[in-house]
């Protein structure tokens, strides 16, 4: 009896210790005072009673590839911005907005605001030992498939070439008449765009009825994109998006180069 009394007791501390409010820019924890707050757009500033600035947190929300977005916060302290650094945050329910998710994250995973104020050594030592960023299976696929697509620096020319790093590796056939004077794909026809590499070998196809792509290999993609925040079908892919999303399902249409290999240099049939 005794141990579930004080089991009871040690949760209404810890319940009681999350218990903050946002209020008129001050934030309070267990009804005191605590610390201050100021936003301009996605970035909040905390700041001591005084109303001196202390540090800084940023909400970004990109798109990494595809319809697979990352969400984090970047802090930055304020007497020493020479490091960034990103981290998860945490939302105390699922419709809170930015600023009572900042406030939450400092208070519950980050501990640098605790009920005598902002903790600045905890702030320091959270720059000194970061945490590493918790990302699922999906999110770290489609940085590993960026950090790809980023290295092949893949373009399409106004004759339907695409190449690589300024190298040509391929190009499209049965294009559409706005080829050239759009980037994208607003055309449905019935006759598949085709993509062959620099050899003339077949690597696959972009069907404008299904808006699928699919690899000379029988693997298939439908391509996505970004809207208001949340991922919807891509209507109308551009052709350098199919180029680099093909090169991804087929590993062996581009190759990833990682360094340059220079030749001997001949000059008048003298290697130098």
């Amino acid at each position: 009896m005794r141990s579930m009394i004080m089991l009871f007791m040690m949760m209404g501390i810890v319940l009681n210790a999350q218990n903050f409010k946002t209020k008129r820019g001050i934030i309070s924890l267990d009804g005191v005072h605590v610390a201050k707050i100021s936003n301009k757009s996605s970035e909040y500033t905390f700041m001591d009673l005084k109303e001196t600035p202390i540090y800084t947190i940023e909400f970004v929300d990109k798109s990494v590839v595809d319809s697979v977005r990352d969400s984090y916060i970047k802090l930055n302290r304020v007497y020493n911005r020479d490091k960034t650094i990103e981290l998860d945050y945490s939302s105390p329910s699922a419709f809170s907005g930015e600023e009572r998710s900042a406030v939450y994250t400092c208070i519950k995973d980050l501990k640098i605001i605790d009920n005598k104020g902002i903790n600045v050594k905890n702030l320091d030592d959270l720059f000194q030992n970061t945490p590493k960023r918790k990302l699922d299976t999906k999110t770290k696929d489609a940085y590993s498939i960026r950090s790809k697509i980023d290295k092949m620096k893949i373009e399409v020319n106004n004759v339907g070439e695409i190449l690589s790093n300024g190298v040509p590796v391929g190009y499209f056939t049965n294009l559409p008449v706005s080829f050239g004077s759009d980037d994208k794909i607003a055309e449905k026809t019935f006759v598949d765009i085709e993509i062959y590499d620099a050899k003339s070998k077949y690597i696959g196809k972009y069907i404008t009825t299904t808006k699928q792509i699919k690899t000379a290999g029988g693997k298939s993609f439908t391509l996505y994109r970004e809207m208001s925040g949340r991922a919807s079908i891509l209507k109308f892919p551009t052709y350098k998006a199919i180029a680099e999303r093909m090169a991804i399902l087929d590993p062996n249409f581009i190759k990833i180069q990682e360094k340059v290999v220079v030749g001997q240099v001949v000059k008048d049939g003298v290697e130098k």
